[in-house]
């Protein structure tokens, strides 16, 4: 059926230009979606027809790049939060300024940039928020402190916003990658041995994709999940069943 998601003419906001935003951004533009793609990188935004420099680091970076984007689209339908970053480092060796950082850029941004789209959302009466957890934000992974703080944050996080905004229209998701290869993950899986190790630990007996996760992102911003919110949907490979 032809626009069965509901997604054509849709102003979709993609906080984050890396592997997981860049896919999503192409899935969504060949859904029929008015799609602009935000990042603090700018050499990431060239290819994509509507994009801003953003910092999502910070509150105003964060209001900006949503009131910016919702100039430019006529307004915010969907938002796709892809903003992450993970320094793998022993929680004995992490300092109180690299737990802030990660903090501030993976969980923060959530906050921000939700609470910002969703004043939106609500006003209009229809919305849908998609966020990038990880199976860190369940599993107990060693050097991945404040990353998995900040991921488990972002599933309650979204839960609450699904609550309270559900009577408007808006459902609130997230999905969460299993071992997924992305720029953020490349150089620590060339490591010798890593990339095999996490393999054996995936039952589907590979790593994850970027293509892997945007069906299930465009599903969630669809008119077929208008009654899922709050959820968080593993993209795993059955990473978390063992």
């Amino acid at each position: 059926m032809e626009n069965w998601l509901g997604l054509t003419e849709r102003r979709v906001l993609i906080a984050g230009a890396g592997g997981i935003g860049e896919a999503c951004a192409g899935a969504f533009t060949a859904a029929g979606a008015q799609v602009l793609v935000a990042d603090i990188d700018s050499s990431r935004l060239e290819q994509h027809e509507r994009s801003l420099t953003a910092d999502f680091s910070t509150k105003q970076g964060c209001e900006d790049a949503v009131e910016q984007a919702a100039a430019d689209l006529g307004g915010i339908d969907v938002l796709v939060h892809a903003v992450g970053i993970n320094s793998r480092v022993p929680l004995l060796d992490t300092d109180d300024d690299e737990w802030q950082r990660t903090l501030d850029i993976n969980l923060s941004s959530a906050f921000r940039l939700g609470k910002a789209a969703g004043r939106h959302m609500v006003e209009a009466g229809w919305g849908r928020q998609v966020y990038c957890s990880s199976v860190s934000g369940l599993l107990a992974h060693p050097d991945h402190g404040p990353y998995a703080a900040s991921k488990g944050g972002i599933n309650q996080l979204m839960r609450v916003m699904a609550r309270e905004w559900a009577p408007h229209g808006v459902t609130v998701n997230a999905i969460a990658p299993g071992y997924t290869e992305t720029d953020l993950t490349r150089a620590h899986l060339d490591r010798p041995g890593v990339r095999e190790h996490y393999t054996s630990l995936v039952p589907s007996g590979r790593l994850g994709t970027v293509n892997d996760l945007t069906g299930p992102v465009l599903f969630l911003a669809s008119d077929q999940a208008a009654f899922v919110t709050g959820h968080v949907l593993y993209v795993d490979g059955g990473r978390t069943l063992v």
